[in-house]
Order: structure tokens, then C-alpha cells, then sequence
């Protein structure tokens, strides 16, 4: 795993560095992604781990950002190193085994869209955004954005992996849906661009995986999700489900975060991102629960477990998101690992 010479010369400058471990497991990968000899964690080992632990999920997300763009320590051709691939399909099989035995196992699929559809007449406690909304200060907002920014610097590119892996009216559905998230042709109105507007108005850094180091394991797990539901193809299911979760249930929770934005006095291209996503995302919906979704099952009715799965788990790893976050601001600390840096 030792990097020829010339294995960084065509590194980008976006390219993040390599974070610090958080445990044993993700040092010894650590150790390997940077060029170094070393003994990677056994199957036994990985499999011991907790599976929404910070160590483990280090792991998958490093992992996964090879797929993506990778580190500036890392040669690249370490993304289908036969060894880190093992390491990886031990992480997962750990976090996919949670992930079922926190949800249903159920297969009805027009249930679990319908209890997305579903919004609480009133804040239930346990919902972010309409804390935000409601009380939420400026540094919460900071925080809430500096962690989602580990997805939404990428908005979309997970859920491409499953183009290849659907056909007829699935797929003419979702690209159409995707062509919206990249801006329709304009690379100014890319979400992951009109994210980084925010981030730019709210004072914060930018830079692709900036908040990696701050981010806890609650948040690397919702993306880890995707990566892992986007980079099997027998998970093709699975994100779409996710994919249906994230889309029915944006719109309204966009829109208590665009007015938790005005509130706060943030700037317009905090505001713009959640605007533009109240009017898509309706769309979207419907879009996903018609075309989408029943084009997948009208081709692959078996798949309607994975789906199913694919909803649920969403919801499980949000709602443990959310207790996270929500604990921490009302207990007066800050949610991230390390406190951001004062804004005003």
C-alpha cells in the first residue's frame, strides 16, 4: 500500500486531509490510507465494534471517501485495494446487521410512504427543525449546517450509483429528479453549490469535508447510509427508500428551516438553499412515489423489503441524530466533537 511517486500528481486541491482516528480500528486504516505498514483490523475485531460507534463509522466514511474524492494522503489506487475492501465489507455487514434489527423488517411498502406523509400536528420534542424554527439560536444553525455539510457538499452523488442499477420508468424518473439536484444545467444553482452559499453566509468554512474532525458518529452514520445502500447494487432498494424518505419528508422540514433562517437574520443564500428546496422538493414527491418507486416494484416486486428497509432506516439513524443534537443544545453544550469557531 506504499504510494509510487507519482501517485499525487494529479491530486486536486479540494481533496481533504486525512482525519484523526477515533479508536483502534479506524488508526490502523488511517495508518494504511497514508502510505504506512501496518496489520488492518481482522473481521473478528471489526465485527466487535459498536455499530453506530465513532470508531467504526471513522472507518466507513474514510472507506467510502475513496469512492468520492478521496484524501490528499491517499493514493488512489487504494480505492479498490483488495485488503481495505475486506475491512470494509466487515464494517458493513456490522452496521447493515443494526440497521435490521432496528427496523420492521416489514415489506408494505405504501405504508411506510404513507407514514412519511404524515407531519405532526405540533412540535412531538423530538424534532430539529422545529426546534430551529421555533428557538433555535444562530450558533445551533451553524452547527446543524456545518454537519449536514458532509452531505450536502455532495447532494446527490450518492444516489447516481443506482441509475445503472434501474431501467424504464424507475430510471427516466430518478434521473429527472437528479438533473434538479445538479442545478438543471446551471452550475451556480448545483445544490451542493447553493449549500456552500450557505455555509459562505453563516460564516463557515466551505471546504469539501471541513467538518469532518467535528462531526459525531450520529452524523456520519446518515451518510454513511447512503454510501453503503448507493455502492451494492443488492441494496438498489434500499436507496431508493432512502432516497423517497429524504425527498417526501424535505419540503416541510425545509420550510421551518428557512424560516428559522430569517429569524436569525442570516443572509439570502442561507435562505435560498431551503427555498429552493421547500418548491422542488414538493415535486419531487410525487415524482418518486409515482415513477420512481412504482417503476422499481412494477419491475422488481421483490425488492419491496429493501425499500421498506431503506425508509425505516433513515428514520432510525435521524431520529438518533436528533436526540443527539436536541440533548446537547438544550443541556447548553455545543453538538460537534470541537465547537466551531465564534461567528460574531
Amino acid at each position: 500500500m506504499t504510494p509510487s511517486p507519482e501517485a499525487h500528481s494529479h491530486r486536486l486541491a479540494s481533496e481533504p486531509a486525512l482525519p484523526k482516528a477515533r479508536g483502534d480500528l479506524s488508526e490502523r486504516v488511517l495508518v494504511a490510507l497514508a502510505g504506512r505498514r501496518g496489520a488492518l483490523p481482522s473481521d473478528e475485531e471489526t465485527g466487535r465494534a459498536d455499530p453506530y460507534g465513532e470508531d467504526l463509522h471513522l472507518l466507513l466514511y474514510v472507506l467510502y471517501e475513496l469512492h468520492y474524492r478521496g484524501f490528499a494522503e491517499a493514493d488512489e489506487r487504494l480505492e479498490w485495494d483488495p485488503a481495505l475492501l475486506a475491512v470494509r465489507a466487515a464494517a458493513e455487514g456490522a452496521f447493515l446487521r443494526a440497521l435490521r434489527e432496528g427496523t420492521s423488517g416489514g415489506k408494505d411498502v405504501a405504508e411506510a410512504v404513507d407514514a412519511l406523509l404524515l407531519e405532526p400536528v405540533g412540535d412531538d420534542g423530538h424534532s430539529v427543525s422545529h426546534h430551529l424554527q421555533r428557538e433555535g439560536t444562530f450558533e445551533q444553525l451553524r452547527e446543524y449546517a456545518a454537519l449536514r455539510s458532509l452531505y450536502h457538499l455532495k447532494e446527490a452523488d450518492p444516489h447516481l450509483w443506482v441509475v445503472p442499477r434501474l431501467r424504464g420508468r424507475a430510471k427516466a424518473a430518478m434521473v429527472a429528479v437528479e438533473f434538479d439536484e445538479f442545478g438543471a444545467g446551471r452550475a451556480e444553482n448545483i445544490h451542493a453549490q447553493l449549500f456552500a452559499d450557505l455555509m459562505a453566509d453563516l460564516g463557515l468554512d466551505t471546504a469539501y469535508g471541513g467538518y469532518l474532525e467535528a462531526a459525531p458518529a450520529q452524523a456520519l452514520a446518515t451518510v454513511n447510509l447512503m454510501s453503503l445502500f448507493g455502492l451494492h447494487r443488492r441494496l438498489r432498494g434500499a436507496l431508493v427508500g432512502h432516497f423517497a424518505a429524504v425527498e417526501i419528508t424535505s419540503s416541510p422540514g425545509s420550510r421551518r428551516l428557512a424560516k428559522a433562517l430569517r429569524r436569525v437574520g442570516a443572509g439570502t443564500a442561507a435562505q435560498r438553499f431551503y427555498d429552493e428546496h421547500v418548491e422542488a422538493d414538493a415535486v419531487h414527491e410525487q415524482v418518486v412515489r409515482r415513477d420512481v418507486i412504482g417503476g422499481l416494484l412494477e419491475d422488481e416486486p421483490g425488492l419491496a423489503p429493501d425499500i421498506v428497509l431503506g425508509i425505516e432506516a433513515t428514520g432510525l439513524l435521524e431520529d438518533r441524530l436528533a436526540e443527539h443534537l436536541l440533548g446537547n443544545w438544550r443541556g447548553g453544550r455545543t453538538a460537534l466533537r470541537t465547537p466551531l469557531p465564534a461567528s460574531r
